[in-house]
């Protein structure tokens, strides 16, 4: 797996401080092997940390005048396929809503702060009617989240024009039209509204579909899906963009309460002027 991230400058920058989240995390289905990255110019500071959410980050700072950077990541992992239960075996929703509004353990601390908005995910009265619609009286968790998936999938049209990593939740619902990441939190919002736990997800997809099958939407770029708590039976992982749960064909990079927590490059430059940013990922299975 490869990602690369290249910052093309107008003018001479003399410095710059990155923080990265682009190395995938270990998690009972997924197992990394390896993994670096690599910066031109060469950092004078590289350091890696683990964050609040448990994610890897790499903090950088180039101290030379540059008028390119170009960061590169690559990582060996391998993707375990999920078993998801079955919908209906999972509890209805108003009791996780109930349960997780009274835990007071350090799991369950951590499961209530995604049930609050965030700085990138908060709802109004027409996300609360999405949920409600989804979500009838002692509907299955897990059944009325994937019902509010295929919705979005269903109505909602995927167009890298329509917003932008600012848009908010209510406008995507206005316009029904946006990215991977719009779709996320939408989903998410709507979860939360009703008091349940829902976390965004970033990560890859295979490149390269195995013989026969459809290329999934998202794939050559970073992808984001959520994953909804069900007690018993852990986080499960949702893709709405692809209206489907994620198995061996995606790779979990870090998660956190927005896009927000977990941008892949973040960071502040000093000169540099106007610049011009491309990303390319390539995800593609090891014989």
């Amino acid at each position: 797996m490869r990602h690369v991230t290249t910052y093309a400058y107008e003018e001479t920058a003399s410095v710059c401080y990155n923080e990265l989240r682009l190395l995938p995390r270990e998690t009972p289905r997924q197992t990394l092997h390896a993994a670096a990255i690599a910066v031109v110019p060469r950092p004078a500071l590289q350091a890696d940390e683990v964050d609040w959410f448990g994610n890897r980050v790499t903090f950088l700072t180039v101290q030379e005048p540059h008028g390119r950077l170009t960061i590169t990541a690559t990582s060996e992992v391998t993707v375990a396929a999920a078993a998801p239960p079955a919908p209906l075996d999972t509890p209805a929703w108003e009791s996780v809503r109930d349960a997780v509004a009274a835990e007071r353990s350090a799991a369950g601390l951590r499961a209530l702060e995604t049930t609050l908005p965030s700085p990138c995910v908060r709802w109004d009265d027409g996300v609360r009617g999405l949920a409600a619609a989804a979500f009838p009286p002692a509907r299955p968790i897990l059944d009325g989240a994937l019902a509010l998936m295929h919705r979005i999938h269903a109505e909602f049209a995927y167009d890298r024009e329509a917003t932008t990593v600012s848009t908010p939740v209510e406008e995507v619902l206005r316009e029904r039209r946006g990215v991977c990441q719009d779709f996320a939190h939408l989903v998410i919002a709507a979860l939360r509204a009703l008091g349940l736990p829902a976390r965004y997800v970033s990560g890859y997809l295979v490149t390269k579909p195995p013989p026969g099958q459809p290329k999934l939407q998202g794939a050559d770029a970073s992808h984001a899906w959520l994953a909804v708590l069900v007690p018993g039976f852990g986080w499960i992982d949702l893709d709405p963009t692809n209206d489907m749960i994620p198995s061996d064909e995606h790779v979990s990079v870090a998660w956190g309460r927005d896009y927000g927590d977990v941008s892949p490059v973040k960071g502040v430059v000093l000169g540099g002027g106007d610049h011009v940013m491309t990303v390319g990922v390539d995800v593609e299975p090891v014989e």
